[in-house]
């Protein structure tokens, strides 16, 4: 979220010395003055920023820790179950940036009680209804929002929360029911699983924060093609109350909260990630056009309203971290910015909800890994990057003949059973290479989207690189992990036949799947159809 606040006129004051002194100016003169005053409103407003955001001495200190006050933090992570890996710096040694953003449905407070329904829920755990992972790319010049359904079934790990210490059983559900299930950083765990994207930090907004957001951003606009009214019917109770004309309605407070909520009058919960992409591209196309300088009281209503409204994973929990993050958003170019959603089918299990489309799903999670841009507006792309990355980069430890691999069969997906003797198959083609140790884990079969070697201490990463490279696995496969003893070998849903690793080719700027449902930033014409029982 930006702190950046809208561009306002310095209020001009009377009785100036124009005034004192009587009589008119010349019109050059006049025109001087006002050059003068306008350089000083923007000197001291750049000094209160200074002050307000940086936290110099004196009360501008005070003010910074009061803001920093506000912020309510917690662990990244909240266990250690991660099948994520980082993605290699680009030739200028930068790195992507991936934010997870949750909305909380939490009503454990009279604010959000009011503004988010029913008492039967107070008191419990909090569901993530939105949960959208924002990639800056490395060289800070694209974007992707990306969002997951709130209805979709997924593997979820074990996970521990902090607060309590209770720990929570890995579980196949829903993905909203992860922030009950240990807090926000077991929803970043399970995006991690899920997409092997890893993600550097988590914010989490309830309803009252959206409220206080909207109204210091100073309203979104947002459009309809029908006039809507998103109210409880015989068949469907419940809605949020959105009731809008036909066209474009700036909307703040309550009115954006409705907005983001609605579900019903756009026809599903998929339509409704939609329309929070068209919330969410508008207010930065609101935000870029504002400027920090010229209204310090703007600053600070954003400022309380940034820091109330947000829990943040703690090592962003300063107003200087946050704001910093808004402006990397700031700066780019809204054609530059793409929302979409995973990529989904219905659930085989239960047809309200869905599961990934798992080859199309997994073509976008290999698009942000390799931090490609979701757009084609980038111009021609430069030399290949990390050429030689699938090669080994440690010399391994032992003989392969004397390295033990244990082969897991990790085939089974939500809508296929295991392939029956896969890991025995690979561990006979490591035996035809000269891995006499290896053999297959006959424990059951496991569900991983993608074939993986982990190694448990640095020492045998050469060797986990070696076993990869014998097969053909890409080095970004390897990795690290504290979940087993030895070089072991995931047998994947992506390699389900043949002896050698199958090669992918690598996805191209702007290449995304049909079905995930793409916007751009800089789009101004979208507006979402309205459900004819919702039209008034």
């Amino acid at each position: 979220m930006s702190l950046t606040p809208k561009v306002s006129e310095p209020p001009t004051r009377s009785g100036g010395r124009a005034g004192r002194r009587g009589g008119a100016r010349r019109a050059g003169g006049a025109k001087t003055d006002r050059r003068r005053r306008r350089r000083r409103a923007l000197r001291w407003s750049a000094t209160v920023l200074a002050v307000v955001i940086l936290g110099t001495a004196g009360a501008g200190y005070l003010y910074y820790q009061h803001l920093n006050g506000n912020i309510q933090k917690g662990a990244r992570a909240n266990g250690d179950d991660s099948k994520a890996h980082r993605t290699a710096p680009n030739a200028a040694g930068q790195t992507p940036l991936n934010i997870l953003l949750i909305g909380s449905d939490s009503r454990n407070s009279k604010e959000n009680l009011k503004l988010g329904g029913s008492r039967d829920h107070v008191g419990d755990p909090p569901l993530a209804d939105v949960q959208m992972l924002i990639h800056l790319s490395a060289d800070r010049k694209s974007a992707a929002m990306v969002s997951i359904p709130r209805d979709t079934r997924v593997h979820i790990p074990e996970c521990k929360d902090p607060e309590t210490g209770k720990t929570y059983p890995q579980t196949n559900d829903i993905i909203n029911v992860t922030l009950a299930r240990g807090g926000a950083g077991c929803t970043l765990l399970t995006w991690e699983n899920l997409t092997g994207v890893y993600i550097d930090h988590w914010m989490t907004i309830d309803f009252a924060g959206v409220v206080r957001m909207a109204d210091a951003i100073g309203g979104v606009d947002v459009c309809v093609n029908q006039n809507v009214w998103d109210h409880p019917t015989p068949s469907v109770p419940g809605g949020s109350g959105l009731k809008l004309k036909k066209g474009t309605t700036n909307v703040k407070g309550e009115q954006a909260l409705q907005w983001l909520r609605t579900r019903h009058a756009w026809g599903d919960d998929l339509m409704r990630a939609r329309a929070q992409h068209m919330y969410l591209n508008s207010m930065i196309r609101t935000l870029k056009k504002q400027n920090v300088f010229t209204d310090t009281g703007r600053l600070m209503d954003l400022a309380e309203a940034a820091t109330k409204s947000l829990k943040v994973s703690e090592e962003i929990g300063t107003v200087k971290k946050l704001y910093d993050l808004g402006m990397q958003m700031k700066s780019v170019p809204a054609d530059r910015i793409t929302s979409v959603t995973m990529p989904n089918v219905k659930d085989p299990q239960n047809g309200n909800h869905v599961v990934p489309d798992e080859a199309n799903a997994d073509k976008m999670w290999q698009m942000l890994q390799d931090d490609v841009p979701f757009d084609k507006n980038g111009g021609k792309p430069g030399a290949k990057k990390d050429a030689g990355k699938d090669k080994p980069a440690k010399k391994p430890s032992l003989d392969p003949a004397r390295l033990g691999v244990l082969v897991q069969n990790a085939t089974r997906t939500s809508t296929e059973a295991a392939v029956p003797q896969r890991a025995s198959a690979v561990g006979q083609v490591l035996l035809q290479k000269g891995y006499a140790r290896a053999q297959a884990d006959t424990s059951g079969s496991l569900a991983e989207d993608k074939t993986v070697v982990r190694y448990p201490s640095a020492d045998l990463a050469g060797d986990a690189q070696a076993v990869a490279e014998a097969l053909g696995i890409p080095m970004s496969q390897v990795q690290q992990s504290t979940g087993v003893s030895g070089v072991t070998l995931v047998v994947g849903a992506d390699w389900r036949t043949g002896a050698k690793y199958p090669k992918k080719s690598e996805p191209k700027a702007g290449d995304l799947p049909a079905n995930a449902d793409a916007v751009n930033g800089s789009d101004t014409t979208k507006c979402m159809d309205v459900y004819s029982v919702y039209r008034w």
